[in-house]
């Protein structure tokens, strides 16, 4: 919940170095994104190293997930200096960017003392968000293992293939589809209009 639908996860190495992705997809227009919105993405994006840690052990983790630490970071650092969510500083807008359309350089407004905290406060919003991915993995490691084993198998999964062994695996009934979805999927069966 609060979160973008997952489309497609795949094992394929792309030419940017990454080994595989998993791709969201906002349905619909989406411009702006609650707390609770971004904190989901942040347990999103500490889920490849958590699944990591799980798997392999915390001596084993790769740097597969560095992009994915990159962008947790920077979005847990909005929180904190831009967005006014961060419940330890809360209103106040610590951070601007100068020259926005151009390298868009990021400027504290603060001490170095008060820089030192918002590090602190973003690691600590990092950490809980690793840490609520842990936890999911660990409590659903049977469909984490099923995944893994189907991506092995196809390399490529979609989203609504992921959602279909989810909901089998937790006992939920598939959704019924809406009979506008079927004919979307199927305009060749869909008989000829009026003339």
């Amino acid at each position: 919940s609060n979160s973008a639908p997952v489309h497609k996860i795949t094992i394929i190495p792309r030419t940017s170095g990454a080994l595989g992705y998993t791709m969201q997809v906002d349905s619909g227009e989406h411009n702006l994104m609650s707390r609770t919105e971004l904190l989901n993405k942040l347990a999103t994006l500490t889920g490849g190293r958590s699944a990591e840690e799980l798997i392999f052990g915390a001596d084993n983790m790769t740097t597969g997930a560095s992009n994915d630490i990159e962008k947790a970071t920077s979005i847990a650092r909005a929180m904190v200096t831009q967005y006014g969510m961060s419940k330890k500083f809360g209103l106040i807008g610590l951070q601007t960017i100068e020259s926005q359309y151009l390298e868009g350089r990021a400027v504290m407004n603060c001490s170095d003392v008060t820089a030192a905290e918002v590090d602190s406060e973003v690691m600590r919003i990092l950490k809980e968000c690793y840490d609520e991915a842990l936890t999911l993995l660990r409590e659903n490691r049977t469909i984490l293992d099923k995944i893994a084993a189907y991506l092995i198998e196809k390399e490529t999964i979609t989203g609504k293939e992921f959602m279909k062994i989810y909901r089998k695996e937790k006992g939920i009934p598939e959704p019924e589809e809406k009979p506008e979805e079927n004919r979307m999927q199927n305009p060749a069966e869909q008989p000829n209009p009026p003339q």
